[in-house]
């Protein structure tokens, strides 16, 4: 099934690619959630009429995306938490915890942005990718440290 993407998916194309996908998936989402449209010769048409907008729009995202890139590498973001035997975490630091220390950096992110497979349970430090924009990616340095507990 060939279809013109509406918008960005990471997993397909950016706005305005054909795509060949499954019919089930084309059929079941991203037709009925407005993603995409069938690739017909009007709507191809329509599309072209429009590269022009959608070329300049996504070269701006693409700007800001890597803008956010720059301001993103080579940060490194501490957290503290409970620890117990064997520098294990009471706990674990998710994708949320490292949203919120950003934002304290003046960084607003959403936290689905972060590309963390699993929550992190060690004291230590780790490397943890950030997608900031359609196959640009920035790594940031999550440093977990175990809480005082005399606080």
């Amino acid at each position: 099934m060939e279809l013109i993407l509406k918008e960005t998916i990471n997993s397909l194309g950016q706005e305005g690619d054909v795509v060949k996908v499954k019919p089930g998936f084309g059929r079941n989402y991203l037709l009925p959630k407005g993603k995409a449209v069938i690739a017909n010769a009007q709507n191809k048409a329509l599309f072209e009429k429009n590269r022009a907008i959608i070329e300049a729009r996504l070269a701006k995202e693409r700007k800001e995306a890597e803008a956010l890139a720059k301001k993103l590498a080579g940060i490194s973001v501490e957290i503290t938490q409970l620890v117990g035997e064997d520098e294990r975490l009471f706990g674990s630091v998710t994708s949320g915890d490292i949203c919120e220390k950003l934002a304290e950096h003046n960084i607003h992110i959403d936290k689905r942005q972060i590309v963390l497979p699993n929550p992190i349970k060690t004291v230590g430090v780790t490397t943890v990718p950030i997608k900031v924009g359609f196959e640009i990616t920035a790594d940031i340095q999550i440093k977990v440290s175990a809480k005082d507990t005399n606080e």
